[in-house]
């Protein structure tokens, strides 16, 4: 992996990374696999039980669990992990399902609220009986409880917000 090959030990270039060791890539190799891994693992039972892309089920979600279910359109797309315009796209399929309808925010007319309709939150809430089992199975039933509070710790250090990341 391009992270952790190096050229001569002590090479001098200023420019030179500092290239991992190996504790520091068994933890990036381990991160990287389960970044490629979980996505497709959840997503797969979702699908076959309910049509929904893992985007789509976290969308619903995120916005089931908001007070009033409604959130600011920029929120969301923080917490499902996503674009502003991919989340506005798939907001947009499920307006047209009749599951979500978007409205300027009444506290602050420059954001847009995405709010869920009560066909919206019968879809997410038919989903997510499967959606957590995959989870269980896939990750928590795996984990201490120890090892679960680790991870959230870690998740919570390592999330940050797209504009971070420009």
């Amino acid at each position: 992996m391009a992270t952790t090959a190096s050229p001569e030990p002590g090479s001098g270039r200023e420019d030179e990374p500092r290239w991992l060791s190996p504790a520091e890539k068994d933890a990036w190799t381990g991160l990287v696999s389960l970044i490629l891994l979980l996505p497709g693992k959840l997503e797969a039972p979702l699908h076959s039980d309910s049509g929904l892309t893992l985007f789509e089920y976290l969308t619903l979600s995120h916005i089931s669990e908001a007070p009033g279910r409604s959130l600011r359109m920029s929120e969301l797309a923080y917490l499902a992990n996503g674009s502003l315009s991919r989340l506005s796209n798939v907001v947009k399929r499920f307006e047209q399902r009749g599951w979500a309808h978007r409205s300027p925010d009444p506290d602050d007319g420059r954001y847009t609220l995405a709010a869920l309709t009560d066909s919206g939150f019968e879809v997410v809430a038919a989903a997510a009986p499967t959606h957590v089992r995959a989870v269980r199975h896939l990750v928590l039933d795996l984990l201490t409880t120890e090892d679960q509070e680790a991870l959230a710790r870690i998740a919570a250090k390592l999330r940050v917000r797209p504009a971070d990341l420009a």
